[in-house]
């Protein structure tokens, strides 16, 4: 709202000092000073708040060291997380025209209220199952096809040519500007012509069939909205684990937003120009600030658990950013911590079905999964097993930066 009325000063009355505010930098700037503060300060309210309605974890007994004393720590600390994300955005970022930044206003409440409904039926209705498995996909479906029925018919959603060099029939040399197109163009890591485009799934059945490509690129959307939110719901397992490799996340995520976002970085680094795309750098660092800000609380001994609230809402975000910036591709290398819990529950899962189904008896792979309740049954303390994460979590964010030239 803040950019709004800045703008509205500058246009009627050119009040000294409007126009900066309307660079994306400074805004972003204001925006994850200001989440920061909202999750730290008004944060410690709100748990104070969920402690006084006894909204509590609990606990299963899976034999894990220091877990019962994990018994009524306040959950839906993700709450936290999006209103220190949303009130930044509202103030500071350009929203009312920008389908990207409405986009992921919507997913934020969207997949916020899937995963308060999850952790309200855990707590109040005492179902330790929580919403059933197949209404959070149907969720998770719904999200993945607005995003991808969004990014592939709404006009605002372009992408912008590279310019051409062309010789006149005077022959003199003329550089030719790239035009706007609607495209499904996205970003193929560590190779040299790194775009992909989904039509190409398609256009192979005949002439025309181009125009039908959302057939392949919306269900690619809705996959890896449903992969990626799964894959955070499963990372948040032990104190400050699910938030700081999110943070790691987004940031790196931040990082192509900015440089995607502006036609000379982007031409400088020979990658896609996305126009418009350059506002969701305000919501990035919004996002990076409650995410921080929510790890004050968060971090081991954890005075506050995010729930389903959270990491439902953490990973529905992470999907569309990288969607939105075309870099949905390099998810399963930035998000390499989510891609690896969900691997391991998937192959425990599997292979104790089949061995039980071929000997008798059912066998697991790992001492028990997700993958950080292995490293606990092997008697890694917990800190020392999210400083670990975060580690490997930097490195695979470091991995997919030098992506942009490493081709």
């Amino acid at each position: 709202m803040l950019y709004y009325l800045f703008e509205y000063l500058e246009k009627h009355y050119q009040l000294p000092g409007a126009g900066l505010f309307q660079f994306i930098t400074f805004r972003a700037a204001m925006a994850v000073m200001f989440s920061l503060i909202l999750a730290t300060v008004y944060g410690k309210r709100i748990i104070n708040f969920l402690r006084h309605k006894q909204i509590g974890e609990t606990v299963r007994d899976l034999g894990l060291e220091g877990q019962k004393q994990k018994a009524g720590t306040p959950t839906m600390g993700g709450l936290i997380i999006i209103m220190s994300t949303l009130i930044p955005v509202l103030l500071f970022a350009r929203f009312l025209d920008n389908i990207y930044v409405i986009l992921l206003i919507v997913t934020t409440i969207w997949m916020g209220i899937i995963g308060f409904v999850d952790d309200y039926i855990k707590i109040f209705k005492k179902d330790k199952e929580g919403l059933k498995g197949r209404f959070k996909v149907l969720g998770q479906v719904v999200l993945g096809l607005m995003v991808g029925a969004t990014l592939y018919f709404h006009p605002d959603v372009t992408v912008k040519e590279h310019s051409k060099t062309e010789i006149t029939q005077n022959y003199t040399v003329k550089q030719v500007p790239g035009k706007e197109i609607k495209s499904t163009m996205t970003t193929l890591p560590f190779i040299k012509n790194n775009e992909l485009d989904y039509s190409r799934f398609i256009s192979w059945m005949g002439d025309g069939m181009e125009k039908y490509a959302w057939l392949v690129f919306i269900p690619i959307i809705i996959i890896i909205v449903t992969a990626v939110s799964n894959g955070a719901n499963l990372t948040d397992g032990i104190d400050g684990l699910a938030a700081g490799t999110s943070a790691i996340i987004v940031f790196t995520l931040g990082i192509f937003t900015l440089v995607s976002g502006n036609i000379i970085f982007s031409d400088y680094l020979d990658i896609m120009f996305i126009p418009r795309v350059g506002e969701l750098v305000v919501f990035i660092a919004a996002f990076v600030g409650a995410l921080v800000g929510f790890l004050w609380y968060n971090a081991y001994p954890a005075t506050v658990f995010m729930g389903d609230t959270g990491s439902l809402t953490i990973g529905g975000i992470i999907a569309v950013i990288a969607i939105i910036i075309r870099k949905e591709l390099l998810i399963p290398v930035l998000c390499g911590i989510f891609f690896a819990e969900s691997i391991s529950v998937m192959l425990q899962v599997g292979y104790f079905k089949y061995t039980k189904k071929r000997f008798g008896e059912g066998k697991r792979i790992f001492l028990m999964a997700p993958l950080h309740h292995h490293y606990q049954k092997k008697g890694y303390h917990e800190s020392k097993i999210v400083t670990r994460f975060w580690v490997v979590g930097i490195l695979l964010a470091v991995i997919t930066i030098v992506t942009l030239k490493v081709r």
